[in-house]
């Protein structure tokens, strides 16, 4: 399906002449698996066929092609591993779509500014272990970070289960070089700690998921690798508990690495998934925390373990378990990163990545509930609880198409109004992308709206570069 727009013009058999010219024939397809291939993502089961597919390998070659579909009026949709989850690369004007697959190099690694250069093809997780090797540390891991790529964790200003003591990808972003729509290339910034020079355009660019500029080359800040790390999985008879426990452990002067909420249902079906698990789930464990401090020095990490210990007995929590080797902590870290995968292959799921004030989370927890039970949907729960983000995973299961098309949107809708009344925002990390725009208007005045608006034509006049997405 695609909902096309007038302002935009195919890609003809002109342009196609000329889009292989610029990268070989090898690098530029209209096959229509191809396209199949590149009309969808992670995103719930939706699908919109490009009209072609391209695989630039240089900055030169991305300059002439957004220099081209500019002045062509050809919609462009950057592509990275494919691995979103709210629909902001999907092609849903058709034209073209740009993989980032061949920007796939990390250029340098400053050891002694403790920097590194990337493009935006390169994995997360390569990235990582390659840098791991060398006593240096990237903390954001994206549960996709196998397959997502430096770049679209750009575009979305991704997090992970580490964000809640090391931040998200803005954090660590110094500087981007971006080809503009019109083909200018740019730096945004400096490779500084610190820079004061007016309008930051680099901060202004992640998580602009891919409508302002293609990101062509990648500063990030990086630390010495923490060479200790210990992990326990508390189970709680009460999910509210479990969320209740989050902001206490806060409270009491801890900081943990990682702070993770998985709802019984959650655990469960990543247990069935991967086929194991390295502890029994009790009958009457509802929910589970799983927490994990790291640093430099065991006495001090085993300290904040025992203040953990202490507080979680507040919360009916039950015997909490803690990993004692590398294969235990591998075990556990397995099923929090397969739940997602687990969900998507039990049923069709909408993804809501809320995000409220860490003290909220019990409340937002319940409602979500209720209003589940009052639009007839099953709800499974989980995510980044140290950061007040839940990612709700609303089952399609047997619910027919009217109720699935027409009712659960209701629900959603209210979801995000308890949202928008906790103090919290539309997404934490899986951005705006198709799927929740129709719910910007609960969360921006139309003042807001008017100014991304301005700055997008700013950018982007002719609003070729990902239209569709965002606003």
């Amino acid at each position: 399906m695609n909902g096309k727009n007038n302002v935009f013009q195919p890609i003809t058999t002109e342009l196609v002449t000329k889009l292989r010219s610029m990268v070989g024939d090898n690098h530029f397809s209209t096959d229509p698996e191809v396209l199949r291939d590149h009309g969808h993502d992670e995103t719930e089961d939706l699908l919109f066929m490009p009209e072609a597919v391209v695989w630039p390998g240089t900055v030169a070659e991305l300059s002439a092609i957004m220099q081209l579909c500019h002045e062509e009026r050809i919609p462009v949709t950057v592509r990275g591993g494919g691995s979103g989850l709210a629909g902001g690369a999907l092609p849903i004007e058709g034209g073209l779509v740009l993989s980032m697959k061949r920007f796939d190099r990390i250029l340098n690694i400053d050891d002694r500014n403790f920097q590194v250069t990337v493009e935006p093809g390169v994995v997360t997780e390569t990235l990582q272990n390659t840098l791991q090797e060398r006593g240096l540390y990237y903390p954001p891991d994206p549960s996709s970070r196998g397959w997502s790529f430096i770049g679209g964790n750009i575009n979305t200003n991704a997090g992970g289960p580490r964000a809640v003591k090391y931040g998200v990808v803005k954090d660590h972003v110094l500087n981007l070089e971006v080809v503009l729509p019109g083909g200018e290339v740019i730096w945004t910034g400096a490779n500084t700690l610190k820079n004061s020079t007016g309008y930051n355009l680099t901060q202004l660019l992640v998580g602009s998921e891919g409508t302002l500029g293609v990101v062509s080359k990648i500063v990030l800040k990086l630390q010495p690798l923490p060479t200790q790390q210990l992990l326990m999985l508390a189970p709680f008879r009460s999910a509210e508990s479990a969320c209740a426990a989050v902001a206490a452990i806060f409270q009491a002067g801890v900081t943990p690495s990682a702070l993770e909420f998985m709802e019984r249902s959650a655990i469960e079906w990543a247990v069935r998934y991967v086929g194991e698990s390295p502890v029994p789930i009790g009958d009457d464990d509802a929910a589970h925390l799983l927490i994990e401090v790291d640093g430099f020095h065991a006495e001090s990490l085993l300290a904040d373990c025992e203040t953990i210990s202490r507080v979680l007995e507040n919360f009916d929590c039950g015997e909490v378990f803690f990993a004692d080797n590398d294969a235990q902590k591998t075990g556990l870290w397995k099923l929090r990163r397969n739940v997602a995968h687990a969900v998507k292959k039990n049923s069709i799921y909408k993804e809501e990545d809320t995000v409220v004030p860490r003290a909220e989370l019990p409340v937002l927890l319940k409602t979500v509930k209720e209003i589940g039970a009052r639009y007839g949907f099953e709800s499974v729960c989980y995510g980044h609880a140290g950061d007040g983000n839940l990612h709700v995973n609303i089952l399609r299961g047997d619910l027919d198409d009217k109720s699935w098309n027409e009712e659960v949107p209701k629900g959603i809708r209210e979801i995000f109004a308890l949202v928008k009344n906790l103090g919290g925002t539309l997404s934490g990390e899986h951005g705006v992308g198709y799927v929740q725009r129709p719910y910007m208007d609960i969360f921006f005045s139309e003042t807001e709206m008017r100014l991304r608006r301005e700055i997008k034509k700013v950018f982007d006049p002719n609003g070729i570069l990902n239209p569709g997405k965002v606003i």
